[in-house]
Parts: structure tokens; sequence; C-alpha cells
């Protein structure tokens, strides 16, 4: 059932067995895996199937850290969450990204890689893809032959694309939205997740429109699934019972944020940059997949020289101080003026998809004749791993939401190895171009001892700052001292409160984190049909009156 509160009564209750806030990817894969499994779901979304700039201003806040997107341009509340404008790269995390690295403190994720290697494989599904990517013989050939020249400092990674853009818009979730055993429901604001009086489970949570309707909603369990600003700040700002907050005994809400931040590491000075093109700067189709290589430190380079899991492509880029370019004028302008309605987003879409269109048909002489010429330089790109940082953090400010809901403030930070990995890439990779003949690296000017931690380029990637990906504000942990939720993404001491997204990463690797909010997602529906079977659920239904309990068949 699809239903809007703006069109229920002012006031009802809605009776489920699962509560999910957020209808993003981990929401709707979260709710899909539930209702396979026979669960009643309730799904609340604060937008509608559409932008709607009253709503989208919700999201507002502010940057009192390292400079970063405005914060309500770096999500969007809508049906189907801010995948309505992804861009599609898919990647499984390494294992090492889930270990403890005693190099980068705070590091570890509760499980492994295999603890989660069966998610993994539903999750690709999810996007119609093969869990195995089948590369070409010849880009294989030529990248693994790149990495061995780096004297197995370096390796190949592949990120791979979900072509279709709109898969979670509201078009194409009617298995969700039409299910019997499922509530989505419109407009629907969660303003309070109310705490029993002792603090140990979620009696229900309050969910308003901007007209003054008001849902009640009761579950078994909820589970916050609004993005890594969201879900810190719900948790933070439902402080009635809990004075810091639900899940923040040891003050672990909001902190360890982290992105996959972009940058300039440098550029390549070489009379042979074709090779390298084929390979690092463009991406490739392959029995219906687009996929695309990159480079980033191998396992034991990063416990050798105690640095991040950080990678990088080549492209051609104008310099650093040049003007930028009229074309991404354009795009920067689409992609971030244009209201974010079906119509912006199809437009801005209809942009990306021709330059890939190009990309894909004209490169690599395209940007090997700019090279040529002199107009371009081939820079190092980087899309880094960023350390878990304690002080990178979201807190709640002064200035409140039209609902009340104080506003976030985001205080973005850095650490020293973020900048003194790119230091060691550079270097291994500086000795693999002039091992091979293909060249050498100039490292760029803020990479210098006497540099700041971090600097951005806005002509080095159409985002500049890095990829919307909000990540750590509510880790995965063993303890409540060092993280908010635990191994099976439930919220330390509230029995019947989990976490599902990005915001419950302990550290990001390389790899785009919507894959693994996918596998997540699925793991934690599995857990959770695990229990309704063992336990009495609540009868689904929307009412007027007080909640019904039976005993689970």
């Amino acid at each position: 059932m699809l239903a809007d509160l703006h069109e229920a009564p002012s006031s009802l209750t809605i009776n489920t067995d699962v509560c999910i806030i957020g209808s993003g990817v981990a929401g709707l894969t979260l709710a899909r895996t539930l209702l396979a499994r026979g669960v009643h779901v309730c799904l609340l979304e604060s937008g509608g199937r559409d932008h709607e700039d009253p709503i989208h201003r919700l999201g507002d806040g502010d940057n009192t850290g390292f400079p970063y997107y405005e914060l309500q341009e770096s999500r969007l509340r809508l049906l189907g969450g801010t995948t309505a404008i992804w861009g599609g790269r898919l990647a499984e995390l390494d294992p090492e990204d889930f270990e403890a690295k005693p190099w980068v403190p705070h590091s570890g994720w509760p499980i492994s890689k295999d603890d989660l290697a069966e998610h993994y494989r539903a999750a690709w599904k999810t996007f119609d893809m093969p869990a195995e990517a089948e590369v070409p013989g010849w880009l294989d050939a030529e990248a693994k032959r790149l990495a061995q020249a780096s004297d197995s400092a370096l390796e190949v990674g592949y990120w791979r694309f979900d072509t279709r853009f709109n898969r979670f818009t509201h078009r194409n979730i009617e298995d969700v939205t039409g299910h019997p055993r499922a509530q989505v429901w419109l407009h629907a604001t969660v303003t309070r997740i109310q705490a029993t009086e002792d603090g140990s489970r979620i009696d229900h949570v309050v969910a308003r429109d901007m007209a003054g309707h008001k849902a009640i909603v009761r579950a078994q369990r909820y589970v916050l699934a609004a993005g890594g600003i969201e879900n810190a700040r719900l948790l933070l700002a439902s402080n009635d019972v809990w004075k810091n907050g639900l899940g923040n005994a040891y003050d672990q809400v909001g902190r360890y944020f982290m992105e996959h931040p972009h940058a300039r590491g440098g550029r390549v000075v070489t009379e042979r940059s074709w090779p390298l093109l084929k390979v690092l700067a463009r991406s490739h189709r392959h029995r219906g997949t687009r996929l695309a290589a990159l480079l980033r430190p191998s396992r034991a380079l990063q416990e050798r020289e105690g640095i991040l899991n950080t990678a990088f492509t080549l492209g051609a880029r104008q310099s650093a101080d040049a003007s930028m370019f009229l074309p991404l004028k354009l795009y920067n302008t689409l992609k971030h003026r244009l209201p974010p309605t079906e119509a912006g987003r199809r437009l801005w879409m209809f942009t990306k998809q021709s330059a890939v269109w190009l990309h894909e048909h004209i490169d690599p002489l395209r940007p090997w004749l700019l090279l040529k010429s002199g107009r371009r330089e081939l820079a190092i790109v980087v899309r880094a791993e960023q350390a878990p940082n304690p002080s990178s953090r979201v807190r709640l400010g002064n200035r409140r939401d039209a609902f009340g809901i104080p506003r976030v403030e985001l205080d973005w930070r850095f650490a020293d190895i973020d900048k003194r990995t790119l230091q060691v890439i550079n270097r291994h990779f500086d000795a693999m171009l002039q091992r091979t003949g293909l060249g050498r690296v100039e490292t760029q000017d803020w990479l210098n001892e006497d540099g700041p931690l971090w600097q951005t380029d806005p002509l080095i990637s159409s985002h500049s700052f890095g990829g919307y990906h909000h990540m750590g504000t509510t880790r995965m942990s063993a303890s409540p001292r060092t993280g908010v939720v635990d191994a099976d993404c439930r919220v330390h001491g509230i029995d019947n409160l989990y976490v599902a997204g990005s915001s419950v990463f302990p550290t990001s690797g390389w790899a785009n984190p919507t894959l693994t909010i996918a596998a997540l997602a699925v793991r934690l529906g599995e857990h959770l049909a695990v229990r309704k079977e063992r336990e009495d659920v609540f009868v689904p239904q929307t009412i007027y009156s007080a909640p019904q309990k039976v005993a689970a068949r």
C-alpha cells in the first residue's frame, strides 16, 4: 500500500512488525528482504514521489569544519532517496577493510568480509549483475602488467556501473509499494523516536507532515535508514529519556564522520600517455556491463607503510590554476543548481549519459589529443579512503527546522594519515612509471610537508569535495564505548532499535558504499525475520485505538 500522510486523518496509529525510517537503498532493500520472508513492514518517507522544496529544506544545516557541500544539497528527501541522482558505481569492500589495523586508530569491524559474502552475492542480484565481474582479457592483462611493475606495491581494482539510474525511484518499486504486507507512507517525517521509561526499548515513533497530520507507529522492531547524517540527527534529537540521545551513553553518536574525499594528487609527465589513458582514464563495456579500472595500495604496502586503502585513476584535466572549462561549468550547474525534480534529474542524467557515450566511443583519442596539444595535463585523480576520526562529527546545532528539530552541524576533519597515504602512493606510482619508461610523477604542492592536511580541486572532479558518501556516524562495534550498533546493527542497549546504511561503517575503504549498504540491509533483514519467527508480533494494521498482541504463527 502506498499512502500519503497529507491525505490521512489528523491523527492515526499504525501497527506493524518492522518500521523502517527512510526509503533509499538501505530502506528499500531491507523492506524487500523482510517482505520475502513474510514480515509486515511500514516504511516512512519524509518526502513525496518527487522533489518538494519545503521538504528538501528540512535537511539544511551548517558546515563548521573543512568546507563541504551545502548540507541540504548533499542528499534528497523523496521516495527512493538520494539514489535518484546516484552515479551507479558498485564495488565490494576489500577483506582488509574489515580488519583492525594497528596503524589506523579506531579501525576494524566486528564482522569479517566472509560474514558478508552471501549477502554481497544477494546485493549484486539487486542490481542485476553477477557476483564475479567479467573483465575484458586485454584490460585485465594491461592493468595487471602495470601493477606488477610496481613491485606489488599497487593492485588493480574495478568499479562496475549500474546503468539503470532510476532503479529505486517510485516508478520502479511497485513490488514494495503494491505489496499486501507493506505500508509505504509519504510525507511522514519522523520527529521523535520514543523510548520506554527505562530506555531499554522503543515504544513508538512519531511522524508528521507539514499540514499538521500526525502518525504514531508501533512496531516490534524499528530501523533507522535515513542516511549518515539524519540517522545520527534523529538519535541525538530523541533525548527525552536518554539525555544525550539514543545509543549515546558514551558520546559515540555522530562521531567518525567519513567521506570518500576527492583530490588532485599530482600529474604524470609523459610522452607515452596512450597506454595509461587506455587502462586508467576511461570506462569500458564488456558483455553488457560498464566497468572501470583503478589502482590502489596492496595490503602489504598498507601494512609496511602504515597507510589507507585509497584508490586513484588518471584523467586529462585542466591544470589546477586554470579557469573552469565551459562544459564542466554546465554539468555543475545542472547537478548543483537545478532543482532535483524528476524533470531536472532527467536533464542531468541525459547530460551525464551523453558524456559517458562520448567517453566510451572517442576516448582515449580525445584526451590524448588534448594532452598532445598542451591543453590538458595527465592528472592523478584521487578517490580516497578517509581514516575514522572521532573529532570528525555530526552535532545538533542551535537552529531548528520547521518541525522544531535541531538542525545539524557537520564538523568534517582530516588526519595526518589521509595526506601521508597520497604521498606514499605517489612515490610508488612514480617508481612504477619510471621502471616501465612511461613517465614520472610530479606531486601536487599541497602534498608537501608544510601543506594543508587536504585540498579539494573543482577541476579534478565534477564532485569536488567527495562522493556524497556519509559514513561512520553510527558505527558498528563490539562495545558501546567504541560505537553505536553491534554486529547485528542493533543499537547498543536498546533491544528493538536498529540502524541500516553506511552510517554503520567503522571504516570506508575505497569502494563506493552502495553495494555494501545493500548487502548489510539483506543481512539485517534476515536477522529481523529470524527474530520475528521466534517472538510474539503485533497485528499489522492501521487503527485508531490501542494495539492488539497475538501469538506468532
